[in-house]
C-alpha cells in the first residue's frame, strides 16, 4: 500500500493537512502524520518525532519554508519518490537539494491532485 507522510499534520478540521489526511485515506494511501500538536486524524496518531520509516513514497508539506529546514535531512534520508510543496510551502532551495538527492520536488496542491485523479504515482 502506498504511504504518504504529511509533515505539518494537524488535528484541526479547518486545516488543509487535516483534509488531506482524510482524502488520502479515501484513495487508499497509508498515512504517517508528523506535527507539533498531538492528536488523531483519520484514525492515525500524529507523531511529534520524525519517523524512521523506509516505506514512504510521498512526503506532502504543510509547513512554511521557514519551518522546513529542521526536517531536510530526515526527509532526504527517507528516500521518498517525491515531495509535494503545497501552496505556501514552496521552497526553491530545498527543491534543488531534493533534485540532487534524486527525489522529485512537486509544486502542487495535494487536495487538487487527489480530486483530479493525478495523485497516484505511476505504477502504483
Amino acid at each position: 500500500m502506498p504511504t504518504t507522510l504529511i509533515l505539518g499534520a494537524s488535528p484541526n478540521p479547518s486545516r488543509y493537512a487535516y483534509r488531506a489526511a482524510h482524502s488520502l485515506q479515501a484513495v487508499g494511501e497509508a498515512l504517517v502524520l508528523v506535527g507539533v500538536r498531538p492528536g488523531v486524524v483519520a484514525g492515525v496518531a500524529i507523531q511529534q518525532a520524525f519517523p524512521a520509516a523506509d516505506t514512504v513514497e510521498t512526503v506532502t508539506l504543510y509547513l512554511g519554508p521557514e519551518r522546513q529546514a529542521e526536517y531536510y535531512a530526515a526527509i532526504v534520508a527517507l528516500r521518498p519518490k517525491r515531495v509535494i510543496f503545497n501552496p505556501g510551502t514552496e521552497n526553491p532551495a530545498f527543491a534543488r537539494q531534493l533534485r540532487q538527492a534524486g527525489i522529485e520536488p512537486v509544486v502542487a496542491c495535494t487536495l487538487v491532485l487527489i480530486a483530479t485523479g493525478q495523485y497516484a504515482l505511476p505504477g502504483a
